[in-house]
């Protein structure tokens, strides 16, 4: 309940000042109620359009909000930059990692000494100049603005849903990623990463639990028809499985006439239990204390991955 009360607290603060006021006075009691005890993710949500400028002004105050908030890390989502509306205008509008975005993001953690999950950035490809094609990457920034992991999304959403208004063709213009990066260790926990349509890949979630990760999370777009089915089953689902935090910061609303996002920035602990939901309709910020007794807890009174036989006995029908 604590991350639906900032949420709505959050989305009233972006409209009226009375809302600031119910957000700084709930933030308040929980930065000192968090301060001595767990350190604080931040989940947001918010509608991305092709405005690089006004996008970045959204996810700008979300940040602040959620430091105001004690946060040490804050989760963007999935195209936190811009959604294009087009092909050709969300090629057109990609950047290299040295551009112009990654520079400002970097310079906003160093200012606000944060770290930042930037869940999924228009990368332009190492071969841009020949195939105009770009990467979709998930980048970590620590509170020093550095780089520290980028992911590539490796499952790329090419889905026609007869009836249902979806048709995406993502590797039309996006080259998977190669490979998984190893967990990265942040103020929160062990961070595994991942992105969108990755959710559907319990394989995936599993080898960065192998790896150590704590904390997994799939910044995300998901489209209205495919989140109001799946997106908390199969979010509950990883975290239950891997016995992880799952954060999910997601994308919401209209994005521009042709597309909209379903929203629900979600937080789950490692029972499955919803921490945090920032609701279907407006930006917000999920705060959340991760407790990572409550990890340990969970993986000692039910030792699932004790009990996890060979991975021949599981390849045996292969």
């Amino acid at each position: 309940m604590q991350g639906k009360v900032l949420c709505s607290a959050l989305r009233k603060g972006l409209f009226s000042p009375e809302g600031q006021l119910l957000w700084r006075l709930q933030a308040g009691r929980n930065q000192l109620r968090m301060a001595s005890s767990h350190p604080v993710a931040a989940v947001c949500q918010m509608t991305s359009t092709p405005n690089k400028e006004a996008n970045f002004t959204a996810c700008q105050h979300l940040v602040k909000q959620a430091k105001d908030g004690g946060a040490s890390m804050v989760f963007l989502p999935e195209g936190f930059d811009y959604i294009g509306s087009s092909r050709e205008e969300t090629l057109q509008l990609s950047e290299s990692l040295q551009g112009d975005t990654i520079s400002r993001y970097s310079q906003l953690a160093k200012e606000l000494n944060v770290w930042l999950s930037l869940g999924g950035f228009h990368e332009r490809g190492h071969d841009w100049e020949n195939d105009r094609r770009i990467y979709n990457s998930h980048v970590i920034i620590n509170e020093q603005g550095e780089i520290v992991a980028v992911y590539r999304k490796g499952h790329l959403f090419d889905v026609e849903l007869a009836g249902k208004g979806v048709s995406l063709k993502e590797s039309a213009f996006t080259i998977p990623g190669p490979s998984l990066v190893p967990p990265v260790q942040t103020p929160v926990g062990k961070v595994g990463l991942g992105i969108c349509y990755d959710l559907r890949f319990p394989e995936l979630s599993l080898a960065l639990q192998r790896q150590g990760a704590e904390i997994l999370t799939y910044p995300s777009a998901f489209t209205v028809a495919t989140g109001t089915a799946h997106w908390e089953v199969l979010l509950r689902a990883r975290a239950i499985e891997t016995q992880c935090f799952v954060l999910a910061a997601a994308q919401v609303g209209a994005h521009h006439a042709k597309r909209s996002s379903y929203g629900h920035a979600l937080a789950v602990d490692p029972w499955g239990v919803v921490l945090g939901d920032c609701g279907g309709t407006e930006g917000g910020v999920a705060m959340v204390e991760m407790n990572l007794q409550r990890l340990q807890d969970t993986r000692r009174d039910m030792p699932v991955q004790q009990h996890r036989r060979e991975r021949e006995y599981y390849s045996g029908l292969d």
